[in-house]
């Protein structure tokens, strides 16, 4: 029976009665709900190591173990890593060296290269550094080689090529005290020290494997997608998977990459099998090639604040205009205040819409109206599917009950028509995932489909610990561990230092903002970053560390906002945003993080930057 009265507000001008909605909602999270959790999923080794192998350089790389004492290294080349080098080029930092397993820059963009790969972030808001570059993208969304290439043209403007340490895995990170120098060790017998240590390891590179009963037994052809077989399935990032025209292809798996990839593998493959357990919301894309009347009005300035727009609409914000700021529709340009005005932004703005409308509302009823707009737009998202989906049950099944952000929205105009194609087949776990993986093929609800590839889109290793995720542990002073200091949560101050770790920095989703475009929270890291590593190395400081004080107070103030995120993702449909439902352990992708917004996260460390006393920290 549908919950009554779950709204105080009016809610009569709705199409669908929200009661029922939540009670879909509740029910296909509670049927997706795995005891195991993030457990679920297996480390990739033994059968399956060639699954995390550089498959874009030669093999057999060797070199000589490097001996080197350097101002400041950089682990990580990714946008992170490109962020931090960047900053501290600009801050006139020379002495940096860069440390990746890659074999090149790029981070995830280096290793995804599936087809159809492609941001689903604006690019004019997601591509870092446009206006230092002097580069407008070609696209509104660029595809994924437009994006390796604008990260290897930061590393070379910012020549951070010159110490850059490629196919080289770090294995250990220990602070000595005696010289106060960090000493990184790496598969390649090096010995690096390093006055300071920037951790920008980056989260969507390292894949993971779901724990399917019979997972090691499949005969048959199998990658993952982010080490793409191009060599078995022909083609190339653009498509034309010539080779898969004889062959029976299955894909597990339903998210970001496999919404981008299946219209090309639906394309080309004799039949396709896509395995689902959760749908994903899949809005309109509307890519364009990028309007060159409209990047010739670009002002100085215009990326910051395209990017800062997007963030405050998304956040329910009212951004300020700027002249001649960016839309597709020029004559609009200085009319919309929402100048990004996508798939990401519709909620937020209909949700405004719906509150301007409601003047006199309690916070709580604000509350409910910010709920009905996010319902509204997800039964958007579903009478898409059933536009576009021809086949009755099989769009019934790709259509997602859950709150929009419970799970990363996805963008796509090609996705849900594979589905119309005659050797497409959506196979619907209804929650459960695959059954069993035989030597043929796979098996759900007693079915055995045979195949002759196996492809996994199950996406990265995000919700175990931070060192889990980076492959090696941190030792700082007193022999502390990073692993064993975090074990039971983040700890930071500004979420880029921790006490018992001097001149360490950590990027990435250690008690930051939370940002719907990765690179932005990035950018203002490495801002911070750098701005500190100038201030020790002026005042010819031998360590920077922050105050156990700092540390707790920044604490205090996660843990403040932490309450009501907590319990929004509570309600949430299992994912890795939420821990697979497991919440409340400390270890989901989104676990710890500043609660309040990002804009008045990178305020908070604008304005401690402004004050220029460094308080909270010490520097000796």
């Amino acid at each position: 029976m549908a919950k009554t009265d779950i709204y105080t507000v009016d809610t009569s001008h709705l199409d669908f009665d929200p009661n029922d909605v939540w009670d879909k909602y509740a029910a296909e999270r509670d049927k997706r709900i795995i005891k195991e959790g993030f457990g679920q999923y297996q480390d990739i080794k033994g059968d399956f190591s060639n699954f995390i192998d550089d498959h874009y350089v030669e093999p057999g790389f060797t070199r000589d173990p490097i001996e080197d004492d350097v101002e400041v290294v950089i682990i990580g080349g990714g946008f992170g890593g490109l962020l931090a080098g960047a900053h501290l080029r600009q801050a006139g930092i020379k002495d940096i060296m860069v440390i990746d397993k890659a074999g090149d820059f790029g981070g995830t963009w280096y290793w995804n290269r599936y087809p159809g790969a492609q941001c689903d972030v604006e690019a004019y808001v997601y591509m870092p550094l446009l206006e230092e570059m002097d580069y407008v993208p070609k696209e509104r969304y660029s595809h994924a080689p437009e994006i390796l290439q604008h990260s290897i043209n930061i590393a070379k403007k910012f020549n951070l090529y010159e110490k850059a340490c490629f196919q080289t895995e770090v294995t250990k990170v220990h602070w000595d005290e005696e010289s106060n120098r960090w000493i990184i060790e790496t598969d390649r017998k090096d010995q690096i020290k390093a006055k300071f240590v920037a951790m920008s390891n980056g989260l969507l590179t390292r894949p993971k494997l779901p724990g399917i009963k019979g997972i090691d037994k499949y005969k048959g052809h199998t990658f993952h997608t982010s080490r793409w077989d191009y060599d078995y399935t022909g083609g190339s990032s653009e498509g034309d998977l010539s080779n898969l025209a004889d062959k029976r292809v299955a894909i597990i798996g339903t998210g970001a990459t496999a919404v981008q990839c299946i219209p090309h593998l639906g394309a080309a493959a004799k039949e396709l099998f896509v395995f689902q357990r959760t749908p994903s919301s899949v809005d309109v894309r509307n890519n364009a090639p990028t309007n060159p009347e409209w990047a010739a009005k670009l002002q100085p300035g215009w990326h910051r604040h395209r990017m800062e727009n997007f963030e405050l609409v998304l956040a329910g914000g009212t951004p300020k205009k700027m002249k001649t700021a960016g839309t597709e529709n020029i004559e609009a340009a200085d009319k919309k205040i929402n100048e990004v005005d996508d798939g990401w932004t519709d909620a937020a703005n209909s949700a405004k819409k719906m509150l301007k409308q409601r003047p006199k509302l309690s916070a709580e009823q604000k509350k409910e109206v910010r709920e009905l707009a996010d319902m509204k737009k997800m039964q958007e998202i579903r009478d898409r599917v059933g536009n576009i989906v021809e086949d009755q049950k099989t769009a019934d099944a790709l259509k997602a009950y859950y709150w929009q952000f419970c799970k990363r929205p996805c963008f796509h105009d090609e996705y849900l028509q594979t589905y119309n194609r005659p050797n497409v087949t959506l196979v619907d776990t209804k929650g459960q995932g695959v059954d069993e993986v035989t030597a043929n093929g796979v098996i759900v609800d007693g079915v055995e489909y045979a195949v002759d590839c196996l492809i996994f889109a199950t996406g990265f290793e995000v919700g175990s610990n931070y060192t889990s995720q980076s492959g090696y542990d941190v030792i700082g002073r007193d022999s502390l561990s990073l692993k064993e200091k975090w074990k039971d949560g983040l700890s930071t101050f500004h979420g880029l230092f921790s006490k018992g770790f001097p001149n360490c920095f950590f990027l990435g989703f250690t008690q930051t903002a939370v940002t719907q475009s990765v690179t932005h929270t990035l950018d203002e890291q490495a801002q911070h970053l750098a701005y500190v590593i100038k201030h020790a190395i002026n005042a010819d400081a031998t360590t920077v560390e922050t105050t156990q004080a700092a540390e707790n107070d920044w604490v205090g103030v996660i843990n403040s906002h932490s309450e009501s995120v907590e319990q929004h993702y509570i309600k949430c449909t299992p994912g890795y945003y939420n821990n697979e439902g497991k919440t409340g352990n400390n270890n989901g992708f989104l676990a710890g993080q500043f609660g309040a917004g990002p804009e008045k996260f990178f305020r908070i460390l604008k304005d401690w930057r402004e004050e220029g006393n460094l308080q909270g920290l010490e520097i000796e």
